[in-house]
């Protein structure tokens, strides 16, 4: 039985925007000042946004007035990188501070996935909590949940959730919108849960009696999969992973932006008036696959699904900044958006990105997309806004990764970070500020492996894999039996190998790999 302060279904979420955004027709106060120093927090994460898809990054194709109204007040930086190539391994060492590389369980992962961060680990959320904050997560998690992989009964509380790892409050996707279980999970338990249609699932065998894409195609009334994406059938979507049940608590694709943002403003909402501060961590999904975005955002953009998707994560923005604005709480509150690794067009479904794309560049000018070791499958949008202490309209071109956001944010705050937490992160928080433009002197990308990149040179260490993606999109890997070495002052393509040339760099940039994997065995 679902208790009664239970927030309402992602059906009911535009109603419910509506209606908060009728509330307050002009800025309210706050009924407490919040401390100067220790300002609300609100990280934007987008999945699969590339550095090209948005208008202050040269965006054409597609409009982003919300985005460009959050870049007009802060700072747009270009050289802001993610520590991975693909989402699990990215989110895992931003809200941890670890390069995920260190451990062989944070691949892509399965939304059956048991809790990947484990309890036991300090976590960005935990850092904030530890200072007074109120701390909360909305929208795409993909860093598994319960204890151990493939054991979850979706139809219970969970015996380990967010709340283990610093999170007061979530409302989230367990993976991602492309594998199951296709249903919210709020505080621990599935969200609006249907008792007369309980859920299982499994990544390993179909459930009896239940249609699959790959079997029932005259099903796919929504999408239809171009590789992969062909077992359960949810919403007229073919999944990854099985599943069976979830009735009135599944959602549907056309409602996930409105539901996570509806949960989100109302937070906002709720939580501004009270003296300590908040760190929301809000993640969307609306570019990642299935792109299938709301009615009123659909047949709006000529690249399709995808652009109306683009179009549909800036509404987003723009509700969170429209409800700080409304509570009066915009000057003290820092906004970061970023996104968690590189683009990707056909990631397996059909919906025309790759046939409506036009001259429309989702990397910019850098080589490679997501899965790739390339600059495109790392290097992400990042811009930061935060009245009176971030330059506004203004452009930061320093060499920075998230890796680095944990001690940094911590060091704003003025936490104190257990011995061994946030082991591989560096406080540079004058960097994420944009008032110390200078930059960092090396950090570290990872897809089939790892990568230096410096100010000027970008090192790709030898890899036996193959140059392309095999099962499915067309995607450089970065992969290369030799080492590579690419000169970004002279390109930013990464278009010639200058390895054999410079011995002498590659020995250094090998060298700070060697002693980066070595100090975490021997610190």
């Amino acid at each position: 039985m679902i208790s009664s302060n239970r927030l309402t279904s992602a059906l009911l979420a535009p109603m419910l925007l509506t209606a908060w955004g009728a509330e307050a027709k002009a800025p309210k106060k706050a009924a407490h000042t919040t401390d100067p120093d220790r300002p609300n927090v609100i990280i934007i994460l987008a999945d699969d946004l590339g550095y090209g898809d948005m208008q202050p990054y040269g965006a054409t194709r597609v409009e982003t007035p919300n985005v460009n109204r959050l870049a007009d007040g802060g700072t747009k930086f270009t050289n802001v990188h993610a520590v991975a190539s693909t989402s699990t391994p990215s989110r895992y060492s931003l809200l941890t501070g670890e390069y995920a590389w260190r451990r062989n369980d944070t691949q892509v992962a399965a939304g059956n996935a048991g809790m990947i961060i484990r309890p036991t680990q300090y976590t960005m959320a935990d850092m904030f909590r530890s200072r007074g904050y109120r701390t909360s997560a909305f929208g795409k998690w993909h860093l598994g949940l319960g204890d151990k992989t493939g054991e979850q009964d979706w139809n219970a509380p969970l015996p380990a959730d967010l709340a283990d790892i610093g999170f007061d409050h979530h409302y989230i996707m367990a993976a991602t919108a492309d594998r199951v279980p296709c249903v919210f999970i709020e505080d621990g338990m599935v969200a609006n849960y249907d008792p007369e249609h309980p859920i299982e699932v499994s990544y390993r065998a179909n459930f009896p009696g239940e249609p699959t894409g790959a079997e029932n195609p005259e099903l796919l009334y929504n999408l239809r999969h171009s590789h992969g994406h062909d077992m359960s059938i949810v919403n007229g979507i073919g999944r990854i992973g099985y599943m069976k049940g979830g009735g009135k608590a599944l959602w549907k694709d056309e409602n996930i932006a409105d539901s996570i943002t509806a949960h989100a403003v109302k937070y906002i909402h709720e939580n501004a008036g009270k003296e300590e501060p908040f760190f929301m961590y809000f993640c969307t999904n609306d570019v990642h696959v299935p792109r299938f975005p709301h009615e009123r955002f659909r047949g709006k953009n000529p690249m399709g699904l995808r652009g109306d998707a683009i179009a549909q994560f800036d509404w987003s923005v723009g509700q969170l900044l429209d409800a700080l604005d409304k509570e009066g709480i915009a000057d003290n509150t820092l906004v970061i958006l970023t996104s968690d690794n590189g683009p990707v067009l056909d990631d397996g479904y059909d919906d025309q990105a790759v046939e409506l794309l036009g001259d429309h560049r989702p990397t910019g000018p850098f080589r490679g997309n997501k899965y790739s070791a390339f600059e495109g499958g790392t290097l992400v949008p990042a811009i930061v806004r935060w009245p009176g202490r971030v330059p506004a309209a203004a452009e930061s071109d320093a060499l920075m990764s998230h890796i680095d956001w944990m001690a940094s944010l911590g060091s704003l705050i003025g936490a104190r970070l257990p011995k061994g937490a946030a082991p591989d992160s560096q406080d540079r928080i004058g960097k994420l500020l944009g008032t110390d433009t200078t930059d960092s002197p090396w950090i570290i990308e990872f897809a089939a492996g790892l990568s230096v990149r410096t100010p000027q040179w970008k090192y790709i260490e030898p890899n036996d894999g193959g140059p392309m993606i095999t099962w499915g999109p067309k995607i450089e890997t970065g992969n290369h039996p030799m080492p590579q070495l690419y000169d970004m002052k002279a390109s930013k393509g990464e278009t010639e190998n200058v390895a054999l040339a410079n011995p002498a760099v590659v020995y250094e940039l090998q060298n700070i790999l060697r002693r980066t994997r070595a100090r975490h065995i021997n610190p």
